[in-house]
């Protein structure tokens, strides 16, 4: 490196200076020594090696000789150890914590280790150092953590599961006043920088107030590198003083190591060198009197603006204070540089003042105004600087190394020029750590930008590390840490810094410090020197030449070093006596039950606190108010809290000065505020919140995570009571309640029998009667269930009754032979012993005789031809070769004759008679004779054109089951055979849905209807008796009797609650809305009734809270409202009430519905290991996999529900009462759940008479016109006037405001409107009704009712910032000012439509909760209601709906600017990428806004933002749906602007591409943007959703599908991939197409499917291989 100029030193002492230092000790040095030689040339600067420093935490460490000498001393004694910096404290300390670990870690009696650090710097340095080298378990603690907030709750598990605690002394304080760490769990308290421990520092703090007091002191280690802080010169005896105090204060004594040596040979000493620079010339005089008058004429400027205000609050004046201030601030920093720096720095300073002033619009306008006057004054000061600045300075600071520096200084102070020498003296090593100090933030900013632009320095890395204070240029804490980092990392190698890095901060490498500006006092000159840690380092010092006061104060500083370091080491331990510490009486508040405390200095931060976490607003922070009473000498402080506070006035003692009146005021406070329990017991504001979840769960393991929507629970299903019968057991025959069944058809010819229902128990009157309309494919059938009595049936006609039964049901829906035909083992399961009948599910279903003569009667005949089939069957069954004999009668033998297997009948009445094949056991109608057949006739059974096997149909029986026909001859009879049962109780023709899915069941029917019809001898058939419309009406009963039992389940459930609360009438059809899911595809589901009972809930709550707790405030009262109405406490009330058990959560699947008497065929058996119907309450029966299928039933009735469902089925039964039985029957059910929600008619009358209190007379006039405007005139006019008063208008100190009546108004609104729009809108989807009320039901519709109807002039208020943004706003609704408008994303503001909600609130109370007379008032000031016509969803809502629909991708990006948000959203369409930008105070205005652009742009190519009126898909689209996400018709649009179109038909899967572990493609094999997929899931939806996920990271729009079914008569085996086949008659095949922005089209067609879904799959899978083809993608191991 380069020598740098000269060097000069100030004048020399005067031989009387106090500098005359003895001699005696060898570690003295001279000052006169030290700043000879001013004249010579200075030293080389030596080269920098970056050794570790020994005290590095990745080092293994061995403790030196000095560092176990103060470790035994410590051990010994209470010990503060006074080492120069990096003599490895530290490490001493961690020795200390070590030796202690036996006790820590003793499981009999908790105690902790705490290490105190006074910054978050030094906390995070000390943790990690002492983390690295213990085997405890060490956590640190510091502000930002959010400490402040933590609960004893987390105190303790923290306390509990560490060893050692390391933290700020603040944090520690806090916890032990709070009482939330017991003092006498501290085993050894280590205080870094102990020296700290003065004044009101809180170490002092700590010392007074518990360990003083304490009686199971913890031993104390203080460490520090000086422990004399105070300014100016200190003596000997001075030192001695300082040392004495912090010793006592302490209750430690001081120890310092006596033989230097050893120090010296560890620690790296820095070399000082003192650089001079000239004095600044006095110039700029008229640039600075030019800044002068600019500052003055906008400080008058600020001052006219305030003064044209309307009105003078104390919010508007404080704020033109601010801004007056911030711009003195600016003028002062701009002047300090220029004088300082130089007039280049000056210009950098204003730039530097320009950025930090805000750019975000605010949201009022004189405040605009002002700010803007801010601004302008910074810009013609930028411009007035930039004239006095020749043309091209910015190349200026290159001048000075060309040989011009004079050019150069008359633009740069001096001091910056030696400055920037210095830095050219390290040459070009870009090795270089220097830490250069500075006084104030604004220099380390300017200094910084000024480096960046000298050319010489670029291969410096520049930075600079400030305070995390609260001004515009502090720091955040986690950009100070990424700053040290980098320094410590050697990113960054000159650093600026303020003195927050002077103490403890560990940088092993640094080589250099400069003190561009002087230390203050010998802790910061001692430690800031100890900042360079690398041998060889350099502590350069700057000092103006010939500036006597500079060099005075060095002298004093290094004078007093001596003093210290002379004092500490004279100091003999042994006979030294501590001095006690004088700890002078603190008035304080003691809580018994926890042993918490507040003292006096505390107590007006916790009444801070306190107010602080009371409700305001942006017009209205609450705090406290005081004023001073002077009587004769002595002061007493009166203070007034909020008016939301527990009180409202208190008065403190007399006291001798002003501030401590104010301090025992607010103890006086707290002590108060404890008594009547708005503190708690640990002197915290009460948390509402977390109180009711404590006092109210038990368990909360159990229930944490319960009522959202990820977690899924098993639970078991409710048996219906209604369906048992015991009559099983009786032999006598039984009593039955009879209900018929009849039907009537849309096709009028089309005729269903009547059937009759026989159960044992009655049935309440709305189920045994109900209508319900059953659908199939081309018509519709209304059944009509009806009551007729009871019957009697005697043990034959039972039996008979069953035989029937298990015949039909069986043979229709399930099946009459069992066990296999080629095992030999089947049978007829009418002839098994197997129990067909359970006393939990018995009941009948007998078809009824055409009425003649009685209104009903049960067709015995056809019952009893059905028993003679049964035993015909028993006999004759045709059930292998070896096991069968057919019986075949004789008969004459005519033409015209059939010969069935049981009996013979002429062709001509064979149509439409029921018959039962006895090889299969399966029933059929016949629809005809095929004469011109027989059984001889070739076999076609394979209509597919597939050569057949069979050369007869007679050889075809003969094969296949060993019949041999005796009547070949006989003509064929064409057969149309039963079909499974459908649902039929949802008409799919209106597109509803199960989950998003429609159902295709319907065309499928159609397209089967061919395939059902058979051909077969009729030997082989046996007639039954039954006409063929009681063969059409059993297709309708599973539907029918699944809508009837939901409605016993209903029923069921009504009981239970009537049980409690009495019969309330509520219907059992609206009971079972509320139970019912949009899963289960019916035309009813509890969405809307579930939107009401929320309403109705919030309501009754809140009004029960209103009334109960007339003390609490706004904010307490939500909290606890909160908590009542939270889906996890309604899951609770639910599950406690069993409700799980009732609600229908899967679409009625037919198949698996089983009558009484029938074998089930599906089966479903339970994997859950649970024996019981009920599941129990286990952690193991909830999860939160998304793999688990929700809805689907095992055979002992257990399924998975989702969480959130038992939540919302709580809320719609409470909408079921209320439609119902109105609030009555409501608050019932609420009681029955265990909600507290009773309005006792005491507390009402109670708050009636509280608001009576209130002196309205001054505003009598006020309240009258305001009376007349919403046209209601109050009993007690004080609700009216606490209804209109904001928080602000507190002049009076009047207790009262409108946030208790808002609370209760919201709720009031809330109620009224939705109950208008589920009554007004019965037919729109729930989705629409619930958009409808969130547009109806918000501050800005109730704010623009405010200034429509002219309340706002009434509110009363005391806020600038309130009156203003009113103004504008009534500007902006009344559209009578055209240049006056609210910023885009700006709302009304909140205060107006808190009005219109607390006048709702106050009508309530004063019409002792009517609602209707609040309706009645309320409905015209909200008019006109949103219709579904006018409804408008948020911008942001209709771009993501609009793009699921269209298969296009959002992908947004957010950045903050100051206080401004910046949002992007970009929309990929085929053929052009869209870019929608919005600015706003907060993410969601400004995304609103750029979603505003994109719908306009999406617009104006067509693709329209229209409202779906019959929306087919109630939940989101999923990508595993691509009904809904893709076109499926192949009808799609072509662009032209492609650039080519690729049509592959892939049959094969192409090879893959190599990927490497990482799971990225290797070198060559693609480029390095090429996304990877590190496997495709081939389980069903896999490939697509691995497609759809691929399209959305790269934003390509959603593929198309184009789908082709062949249909086949006999069954297709397909391959479906991992050696899995399946069978099926139909085969699809997809063609999938995606376009590739900038690339084109590729169209690819998959492999045959059984169906659609897996057709998808298996295009999707052959896109991703061509894809993968294209080089678009590298695919990875399946």
């Amino acid at each position: 490196m380069h020598s740098p100029s000269q060097q000069e030193s100030p004048q020399q002492p005067p031989p009387n200076s106090a500098l005359s230092i003895s001699s005696s000790s060898t570690k003295k040095r001279s000052v006169d020594a030290m700043m000879k030689n001013s004249k010579s040339t200075e030293k080389i600067i030596d080269s920098m090696d970056l050794d570790h420093n020994p005290n590095d935490p990745n080092n293994s460490f061995q403790p030196r000789e000095y560092q176990l000498k103060v470790f035994e001393i410590a051990k010994r004694r209470n010990t503060i150890a006074h080492l120069d910096t990096g003599a490895g404290k530290t490490m001493i300390a961690v020795m200390m914590i070590q030796h202690i670990a036996p006790s820590l870690l003793n499981n009999t009696k908790k105690k902790l280790g705490l290490f105190l650090a006074p910054t978050v710097h030094l906390v995070h340095q000390q943790y990690e150092v002492i983390k690295s080298n213990t085997e405890l378990k060490v956590e640190e603690y510091y502000g930002a953590k959010g400490v402040d907030e933590w609960t004893a709750e987390i105190w303790a598990k923290e306390i509990d599961e560490h060893h050692v605690l390391v933290m700020t002394p603040q944090i520690l304080l806090d916890a032990l006043r709070k009482a939330f760490l017991n003092f006498e769990t501290i085993c050894l308290l280590i205080l870094d920088e102990c020296h700290r421990a003065t004044g009101n520092h809180p170490y002092t703090k700590i010392m007074q107030e518990f360990y003083h007091k304490g009686r199971d002191r913890p031993k104390i280690f203080g460490m520090t590198a000086s422990p004399v802080i105070r300014k100016g010169v200190s003596s000997i005896e001075d030192c001695e003083q300082q040392i004495s105090e912090l010793e006592g204060m302490l209750d430690s004594q001081i120890y310092t190591i006596e033989n230097r040596k050893e120090l010296e040979e560890f620690i790296p000493s820095a070399k000082e060198i003192y650089k001079f620079y000239n004095p600044t010339a006095s110039c700029n005089l008229d640039l600075k009197a030019k800044l002068e008058a600019s500052w003055s004429k906008f400080d008058a400027s600020l001052l006219k603006l305030q003064a044209s205000l309307p009105s003078n609050y104390q919010d508007t004046d404080d704020k033109y204070k601010l801004l007056r201030k911030k711009l003195s601030n600016d003028h002062a920093k701009i002047l300090y540089c220029l004088e300082d720096l130089g007039l280049v720095c000056a210009y950098e300073a204003v730039k530097v003042c320009i950025e930090n002033s805000t750019n975000a619009k605010e949201e009022f306008d004189f405040v605009r105004k002002s700010t803007s006057q801010c601004k302008q004054f910074l810009e013609e000061v930028l411009s007035t600087i930039g004239e006095s600045l020749p043309h091209g300075h910015e190349k200026l600071l290159n001048v000075c190394y060309d040989g011009s520096p004079t050019i150069v200084t008359k633009y740069i102070s001096p001091k910056l020029f030696k400055l920037l020498q210095i830095f050219q003296s390290f040459g070009g090593s870009s090795q270089v750590l220097c830490l250069i100090f500075v006084e104030r933030i604004i220099t380390a900013k300017v200094i910084e930008r000024v480096v960046k632009k000298v050319t010489s320095l670029s291969h410096f890395t520049v930075s600079y590390l400030t305070g995390s204070n609260t001004s515009v240029d502090g720091l955040a804490p986690k950009v100070q840490k990424e700053t040290l980092e980098s320094f410590r990392s050697g990113k960054v190698n000159l650093l600026f810094a303020t003195d927050v890095v002077e103490e403890g901060i560990h940088v092993p490498n640094c080589s250099s410090v400069i003190r561009f500006d002087l230390p203050k006092t010998v802790r910061s000159y001692v430690q800031s020197r100890g900042r360079a840690r690398q041998n060889d380092s350099h502590y350069v010092i700057m000092l103006e030449r010939g500036n006597i006061k500079q060099r005075d104060q060095m002298f004093d500083i290094i004078r007093s070093e001596y003093s210290m370091t002379d004092t500490a080491m004279n100091r003999d331990p042994d006979a030294c006596t501590l001095k006690a510490c004088h700890i002078k009486e603190i008035d304080t508040y003691y809580v018994e039950a926890t042993g918490a405390s507040v003292t006096a200095d505390s107590s007006v931060n916790l009444i801070y606190r306190y107010c602080g976490k009371l409700p305001g607003d942006k017009y209205y922070s609450p705090r406290p108010n005081f004023q001073y009473l002077l009587v004769g000498e002595m002061y007493q402080c009166k203070m007034t809290l909020p008016p939301n506070a527990a009180f409202q006035m208190i008065a403190g003692p007399l006291c001798r000065t002003s501030h401590l009146s104010k301090q025992l005021a607010c103890l006086e406070a707290c002590k108060k505020l404890h008594e009547v329990g708005a503190l708690n017991d640990h002197l915290l504001p009460l948390n509402e919140e977390s109180m009711e979840i404590d006092s109210t769960v038990k368990n909360k393991e159990l229930y944490a995570g319960a009522g959202t929507t990820k977690r899924k629970e098993l639970h078991g299903t409710t048996c219906i009571r209604a369906l048992s019968g015991t009559w099983g057991e009786k032999l006598d025959g039984a009593i039955f309640n009879a209900y018929k069944f009849d039907f009537s058809c849309s096709i009028p010819d089309l005729h269903y029998s009547s059937f009759v229902l026989l159960t044992e128990s009655k049935l309440e009157d709305d189920v045994g009667n109900v209508d319900v309309e059953l659908y199939l494919v081309s018509k519709f059938v209304k059944a009509n269930v009806s009551s007729c009595g009871q019957l009697n049936l005697n043990p034959e006609q039972v039996a008979k009754a069953k035989c029937f039964q298990e015949l039909f049901f069986n043979g229709m829906f399930g099946k009459l032979f069992v066990g296999s035909k080629s095992s030999g083992k089947r049978e007829f399961l009418l002839k098994t012993k197997e129990l067909l009948w359970n006393p939990s599910n018995s009941y009948f279903l007998l078809p009824l005789d055409i009425p003649i003569d009685e209104p009903w009667k049960i067709n015995w005949l056809e019952i009893e031809s059905s028993v003679f089939v049964v035993d015909f069957l028993k006999k004759n069954a045709w059930l292998s070769a070896e096991h069968s004999s057919l019986n075949r009668t004789d008969s004459i033998e005519t033409d015209d004759l059939i010969h069935l297997a049981n009996k013979s009948v002429h062709k001509n009445n064979l149509k439409e008679m029921v018959v039962l094949a006895i090889h299969t056991g399966r029933i059929y109608s016949i629809l005809e004779a095929q004469l011109d057949t027989s059984a001889e006739s070739a076999f076609d059974g394979n209509t597919d054109g597939a050569p057949s096997t069979y050369s007869s149909f007679a050889d075809y029986f003969n094969k296949k089951y060993g019949i041999v026909l005796t009547r070949p001859e006989q003509p064929l009879l064409l057969l149309k055979q039963s079909h499974n049962a459908h649902n039929l109780l949802v008409d799919f023709k209106k597109g509803a849905n199960v989950g998003g899915k429609k159902r295709k069941d319907g065309n499928k029917a159609t397209d089967e209807k061919q395939r059902n019809y058979v051909r077969m001898p009729p030997e082989l058939l046996v007639s039954i008796e039954v006409r063929i419309d009681v063969l059409r009406s059993f297709y309708l009963l599973p539907s029918l009797m699944h809508r009837v039992e939901s409605l016993m389940l209903a029923s069921q459930l009504r009981e239970e609650i009537s049980h409690h609360c009495g019969d309330l009438h509520i219907s059992s059809s609206l009971i079972l809305e509320a139970l019912t899911t949009l899963r289960c595809n019916e035309s009813f589901s509890m969405e809307r009734l579930e939107l009401l009972g929320d309403s109705v809930l919030k309501y009754a709550v809140s009004c029960h809270l209103f009334l109960k707790y007339p003390k609490k405030h706004e904010g307490q009262l939500s909290n606890r409202r909160s908590w009542a109405v939270c889906n996890s406490t309604l899951h609770r009330l639910g599950i406690d009430r069993k409700l799980q058990g009732y609600i229908r959560d899967s679409a009625f699947e037919p198949r698996r519905w089983t009558a009484p008497g029938q074998r089930s065929i599906r089966l479903f058996p339970c994997d859950h290991k649970v024996e019981t119907p009920e599941v129990p309450l286990d952690g193991k029966f909830r999860t939160e996999d998304t793999k688990v299928v929700v809805g689907k039933c095992c055979d002992k009735g257990h399924r998975w529900m989702g969480s959130k469902t038992i939540a919302d089925c709580v809320e719609a039964l409470i909408g079921a009462y209320y439609v119902g039985g109105g609030l009555v029957a409501a608050l019932r059910l609420m009681k029955w759940l265990d909600i507290d929600a009773e309005l006792e008619p005491s507390l009402l009358e109670e708050a009636i008479n509280t608001a009576s209190l209130h002196i309205y007379t001054p505003k009598v006039k006020e309240i009258e016109t305001l009376e007349s405007k919403i046209g209601y005139v109050f009993s007690v006019r004080g609700l009216l006037l606490e209804a209109i008063t904001h928080a602000s208008d507190q002049e009076l100190g009047v207790g009262y405001c409108y946030q208790r009546l808002e609370f209760l108004g919201d709720s009031v609104l809330d109620i009224l409107i939705t109950l208008h729009l589920y009554e007004s809108h019965r037919d729109i989807d729930p989705g629409e009704l619930t958009d409808l009320r969130s547009a109806s039901v918000n501050n800005e519709s109730f704010a623009n009712a405010a200034v429509r109807r002219n309340l706002h002039p009434h509110l009363q208020h005391c806020s600038g910032f309130l009156l203003n943004q009113i103004k504008e706003y009534v500007n902006f609704v009344s559209g009578s000012s055209s240049t006056t408008k609210l910023p885009q994303g700006s709302k009304g503001p909140k205060a107006l439509g808190d009005l219109v909600e607390s006048i709702a609130g106050a009508i309530l109370i004063d019409s002792k909760l009517n609602l209707e007379e609040v309706w009645r008032i309320f409905k015209p000031i909200l008019s006109p209601i949103v219709t579904p016509d006018k409804l408008e969803l948020p911008p942001l809502r209709e771009l993501i709906e609009l793009c699921d629909s269209a298969g296009y991708f959002i992908k947004e990006t957010c950045m903050t600017k100051g206080d401004t948000v910046h949002a992007e959203l970009r929309v990929q369409l085929k053929d052009a990428l869209l870019v929608g930008e919005g600015f706003g105070q907060n993410k969601k205005a400004a995304k609103g806004q750029a979603a505003l652009h994109l719908l306009k742009d999406l617009e104006s190519r067509g693709i329209s933002k229209r409202r779906k009126q019959d929306s087919d898909n109630h939940d989101a689209p999923s990508a595993l749906e691509l009904d809904n996400n893709c076109n499926e018709t192949g009808q799609e649009d072509s662009p032209t602007s492609h650039k080519r179109q690729k049509t592959v038909q892939a049959q094969q899967r192409p090879p893959r591409a190599p990927v490497d572990r990482n799971g990225s493609a290797k070198v060559g094999d693609s480029n390095a943007d090429t996304p990877v997929l590190e496997s495709i899931n081939m389980k069903k939806g896999g490939p697509r959703t691995s497609l759809y996920d691929l399209c959305k990271r790269l934003q390509w729009p959603m593929p198309t599908f184009k789908t082709t079914e062949n249909k086949s008569r006999s069954a297709i085996e397909f391959d479906e991939g991992g050696g899995e086949k399946r069978m099926g008659f139909n085969s699809f095949v997809s063609k999938i197409n995606l376009t590739i922005p900038k690339f084109g089209v590729l169209e690819v067609t998959g492999d045959p499917r059984a169906d659609k879904k897996s057709s998808f799959d298996s295009a999707a899978l052959h896109m991703l291989y061509e894809l993968q083809q294209q080089g678009k993608l590298v695919i990875g191991k399946a």
